[in-house]
């Protein structure tokens, strides 16, 4: 099975929580400091040498997608220049530098769940390559998940697949899917919010995973599961019951944007830790 080049990075959804920005404008654009979270995605890609990547959106959200990672706004660039101020391009410039950025919609008529962005983008990765699934709400700060998880792969190349797990504190196992092990390093299954004092680890799994094509055989229809949604879990679940599904813990910090209490810390960590105005912020806020 060959290395990963390419990565599907998945924003199909509505975003209700966020309405009504939602509306206009799809959550993986909303802003972390002077980008959107996509960016940041993106740029964990790029740090594992991803050559290609597939974004899966609405259909209102791929022509949003396709003019930012695309359009080279030369009014702009033109005015600043004559502005001096062509500097402020250079942000622009490092966006159309990315390697090539896909973006299809997701096939409506799949189930809904996580696991139905990544089945629309099947078309696109061949039966001998692993292959990069990432979930936009997802951001990890301080390293590239992607970049790990090729690592592990290419030191386990018989593997059926690689997820990324982060530490959470014993009292709050009960807010995410906890990973159960085997043999070491390897995954068992993925229990869904475990009672306290109840969980089989304290690591939890978030959206990074390195997939072999094997995993849209059970990426299927038929195979929906809780609340009759398709899970990306139960697949890597079901792969791990035949064969290896590695499991390696981040060297970052995971945070999640799928709500705006969370994203709103997710973007305060950014400017914190990014902006040259964080000070400031730090004033306001003590």
């Amino acid at each position: 099975m060959r290395k990963p080049t390419k990565a599907i990075i998945t924003d199909a959804g509505y975003a209700s929580r966020y309405l009504p920005i939602a509306k206009t404008i799809p959550k993986g654009m909303l802003p972390i400091g002077n980008i959107p979270i996509m960016q940041l995605v993106v740029e964990e890609c790029v740090a594992a040498d991803i050559k290609e990547i597939i974004i899966v959106s609405t259909a209102e959200g791929k022509p949003i997608y396709e003019d930012y990672f695309n359009n080279a706004v030369n009014h702009v660039r033109k005015q600043l220049r004559g502005q001096g101020k062509e500097d402020r391009y250079d942000a622009v410039r490092h966006v159309l530098d990315f390697p090539k950025i896909r973006v299809i919609v997701q096939d409506p008529a799949l189930p809904y769940g996580n696991g139905s962005p990544i089945v629309s983008a099947r078309d696109y990765i061949a039966d001998d390559e692993a292959f990069l699934a990432l979930y936009s709400d997802d951001i990890v700060f301080g390293t590239s998940d992607a970049k790990s998880m090729v690592a592990a792969f290419e030191k386990n190349p018989d593997a059926k697949g690689v997820i990324m797990a982060q530490e959470v504190e014993a009292s709050v196992v009960d807010k995410y899917g906890i990973i159960s092990l085997k043999n070491g390093d390897k995954l068992d299954n993925i229990v869904e919010k475990p009672k306290v004092g109840k969980a089989p680890s304290t690591l939890a799994s978030y959206g990074r995973y390195l997939l072999t094509p094997e995993v849209f055989d059970y990426l299927l229809p038929k195979h929906t599961g809780l609340d009759d949604e398709l899970w990306t879990v139960d697949a890597i679940t079901r792969m791990a019951a035949t064969g290896a599904v590695m499991v390696v813990k981040t060297e970052g910090e995971w945070m999640t944007t799928g709500d705006p209490k969370n994203y709103f810390l997710a973007h305060l960590k950014y400017v914190m830790d990014h902006e040259e105005y964080a000070d400031a912020v730090r004033q306001a806020i003590v």
